[in-house]
């Protein structure tokens, strides 16, 4: 009895994926990446104050997470290149950590995955895949199986690849929907990181 025990205890560990963590870009590699051209990168804190969240959740159909989201702003002799937000999204057990690069018009340029820690389906990194969101705005649904084609046997990921984009384009849309939000900003250099994202500045809080 006990050594059938153990053996069925045997099973179980090895059929339960061990955790696993494969990063692939850092805060700022990413963001070097995504702005190789912008003489910096600053961020601002988009605090989700009561009318906010509720205008984020009427528009995202369901509660973000978080209570503030970090967007950051690449810019050029004062200017705005071009944004880009990172976040997390849950994929079948672990969160994927996303980066998406959107332009001053808040159409999404690049994506690509961070750090992904499931073990298996980062068939997601896969240029094919990462590439139909790119044209895309806030205004687009991106609806897997319908505005977006999933990966086979990446399906989870794929919806969650699409859900952290989404919310990405809708962030920066609100950010940017106030041209005094970003006008007013004193810029500075790409020195130190907010918690939890590598290296990136510390910014002012906008609440809306």
């Amino acid at each position: 009895m006990a050594l059938a025990l153990l053996c069925q205890s045997g099973r179980t560990r090895a059929e339960t994926p061990a955790p696993t963590e494969t990063s692939y870009f850092s805060t700022r590699a990413v963001l070097a990446a995504f702005f190789p051209k912008s003489e910096r990168v600053t961020y601002r804190t988009l605090v989700l104050d009561p009318p906010l969240r509720a205008r984020l959740r009427q528009r995202l159909g369901y509660a973000p997470a978080r209570d503030r989201y970090t967007i950051f702003v690449a810019q050029t002799q004062g200017k705005a290149d071009g944004y880009a937000v990172i976040d997390d999204e849950v994929g079948l057990h672990q969160p994927i950590t996303f980066a998406t690069r959107l332009s001053t018009r808040g159409i999404i340029e690049r994506v690509e995955i961070m750090v992904y820690r499931e073990p298996r389906g980062d068939e997601v990194r896969d240029a094919r895949f990462r590439k139909q969101f790119e044209g895309k705005t806030a205004q687009a649904p991106l609806r897997l199986d319908r505005d977006i084609d999933a990966v086979s046997g990446a399906t989870i990921s794929s919806a969650s690849t699409a859900v952290a984009v989404r919310r990405a384009a809708v962030l920066v849309d609100e950010l940017t929907a106030e041209a005094s939000t970003l006008a007013s900003t004193a810029n500075a250099p790409l020195t130190a990181a907010p918690a939890g994202l590598g290296a990136t500045p510390r910014r002012t809080t906008v609440s809306r």
